[in-house]
């Protein structure tokens, strides 16, 4: 557990950071002269190519690129630091998506409304559009996080010693892999019905001002 639970969480802070860069960048429409907008046009595209490629192959052809693969370029990552790699950059390109859509669902009215008193680019974002896209955007992201708990088990094949691979190799000494696996999936299981539940509790908490205007 002190590399599966680190890797997760880890990995997905950094995935999410990446995922709001990336979902910005896609989204906004600089202003400015023909210039900025050609090199804004020109980061968009690659920030596209970069979703379109991690979410178009597998996660363990990832892992094993930046792992097995780069070496040979001359880039050499160690299995922690590849794995961390590897779940963020996969993590922020599936969340990207889930934010882009997120902040193209509030309305064009409220940024517009928000200029016309004023408030500058930062402040439409953090204080108007941010807060109730990030309501929108927790229970994908929350299935997200979910999901990379358990992807976390493809860290045993670039050797990092997940519950797994730890299971893996006592299955090797005590013969019993049917033992061994089955309680490694119980264990994946109550820590993933834990964040089913936090998962609950949080979605419920940030749509409560809903609920009330509803009543």
């Amino acid at each position: 557990m002190k590399y599966t639970i680190p890797i997760a969480v880890i990995s997905f802070i950094i995935g999410l950071v990446i995922a709001v860069i990336t979902a910005l960048i896609k989204t906004s429409k600089p202003r400015g002269n023909a210039v900025v907008k050609g090199l804004w046009q020109l980061l968009k595209a690659i920030f596209s190519f970069y979703v379109w490629l991690f979410r178009s192959t597998p996660l363990i052809v990832q892992l094993f690129i930046v792992f097995y693969g780069l070496p040979n370029v001359g880039l050499q990552l160690n299995a922690w630091t590849a794995g961390i790699c590897t779940f963020s950059l996969n993590t922020g390109a599936y969340a990207s998506e889930t934010i882009r859509a997120a902040i193209s669902s509030i309305p064009r009215s409220q940024w517009e409304a928000a200029y016309s008193i004023g408030m500058t680019y930062q402040q439409v974002l953090f204080k108007i559009i941010f807060p109730q896209a990030f309501r929108i955007a927790i229970p994908p992201l929350s299935n997200s996080f979910i999901g990379l708990v358990k992807d976390t088990s493809l860290a045993s094949t670039i050797t990092i010693a997940d519950m797994f691979l730890v299971s893996q190799q006592i299955a090797s000494h005590n013969y019993q892999p049917l033992l061994m696996y089955s309680i490694v999936a119980a264990v994946y299981a109550i820590f993933c019905s834990l964040l089913t539940i936090l998962q609950y509790y949080m979605e419920k908490r940030l749509s409560r001002y809903i609920t009330a205007e509803g009543e």
